[in-house]
């Protein structure tokens, strides 16, 4: 995909760079970053960013378009999350260049490994920008969409440590860390917990064979709020839960916590907000504002002090086999890219 895009980029006669982020997160690939130099005189210059991994694969890629949608024939993921946004950015600078149309500045940041903890963004050195605002395209939800806040998180590992013992022999000399996992499950506050929060446990691993009462068992868990110490509050009602349900089992429990991102809010008069409305009008889509539940490399950026703002790109079941996107939104969100240009143009900054 990096190579791909850098020949894009070298096709429409534009200078990039590569930063040394894969030899540090284990990627092939650094931060791809091209500026185009404004050729207008004031305005807002701004970044536009988008990862160029996507969840592992389980089949072919075979693209196919059917009835004015692209989906994946082989069986997988289309990988739409997040080459929809790739392909949109290098249809803008395309056009922006072909048409030699005036802007105050645009630069093109491409991300490695976004879908494993935004490590290429958060691996990036945000004083290479110009832009101190941009714009992300990695929200599955109809066109119009405007993320104006997504949630903090955390992640936890809990470990039950019980007995091992021979299960249809010995069964009373074992100690079922199986068990106490289930207790402790059974007992957290899972799911949406309330308007703003989520908690869940998505993998359950443990025990050595059916005939051995198992001796250890490991969740890992995530939490999830727009209000940050919502966040602190239910990590410790899991690690409460986890925690009982080792006594009661007979168990040791090892815990560890570690924060996964952190949230951001606007406020609906932020100029990057306003931007993206008044570009979404200008392209004959109405904005929405809303919340996400999820977290973008926009999350990395706006905690370092860059106003960076989640637009939804018509991508719909994504990280499934049904994944797809529509030809028209691909070239809906290209007028709204240049529409986003034209208005940081015109912008007093």
């Amino acid at each position: 995909m990096a190579d791909r895009v850098l020949g894009e980029l070298d096709d429409l006669g534009l200078g990039w760079d590569e930063d040394d982020a894969g030899s540090r997160i284990g990627s092939t690939m650094g931060n791809i970053l091209c500026r185009l130099p404004g050729r207008a005189a004031g305005g807002v210059p701004l970044f536009l960013c988008a990862h160029l991994d996507t969840v592992p694969l389980a089949g072919a890629l075979e693209p196919v378009v059917e009835d004015g949608v692209v989906r994946n024939a082989g069986g997988t993921i289309l990988g739409a999350d997040n080459k929809s946004a790739v392909v949109v950015m290098l249809e803008a600078a395309r056009r922006i260049v072909g048409e030699n149309r005036p802007h105050a500045g645009v630069e093109l940041l491409f991300t490695p490994m976004e879908e494993v903890g935004l490590l290429g963004a958060l691996a990036f050195d945000v004083g290479r920008l110009e832009a101190r605002l941009g714009y992300v395209y990695d929200q599955a939800a109809p066109i119009g969409d405007v993320v104006v806040g997504s949630p903090s998180a955390q992640e936890l590992e809990l470990r039950f440590h019980g007995r091992a013992s021979h299960a249809g022999m010995y069964p009373e000399d074992g100690r079922s860390a199986v068990l106490a996992a289930a207790r402790a499950i059974a007992d957290m506050p899972l799911g949406r917990v309330d308007e703003l929060s989520t908690a869940n446990v998505g993998v359950v691993r443990g025990g050595t064979a059916r005939n051995v009462v198992p001796e250890w068992c490991e969740l890992e868990a995530e939490v999830r709020s727009h209000d940050s110490g919502r966040v602190t509050a239910l990590v410790q009602q899991l690690v409460d839960a986890a925690a009982f349900a080792a006594t009661i089992s007979d168990c040791t429990l090892e815990t560890k916590i570690e924060p996964k991102y952190q949230g951001y809010r606007f406020a609906s008069d932020d100029p990057a907000v306003q931007l993206a409305v008044d570009a979404l009008g200008r392209a004959g889509v109405e904005a929405r504002l809303g919340l996400s539940g999820g977290a973008a490399d926009a999350n990395v950026f706006n905690v370092r002090g860059l106003s960076c703002v989640n637009l939804a790109n018509g991508m719909i079941d994504i990280h499934t086999p049904d994944e797809r996107i529509a030809v028209d939104d691909l070239e809906r969100m290209v007028d709204v890219t240049l529409a986003l240009v034209d208005v940081a143009r015109d912008a007093d900054r």
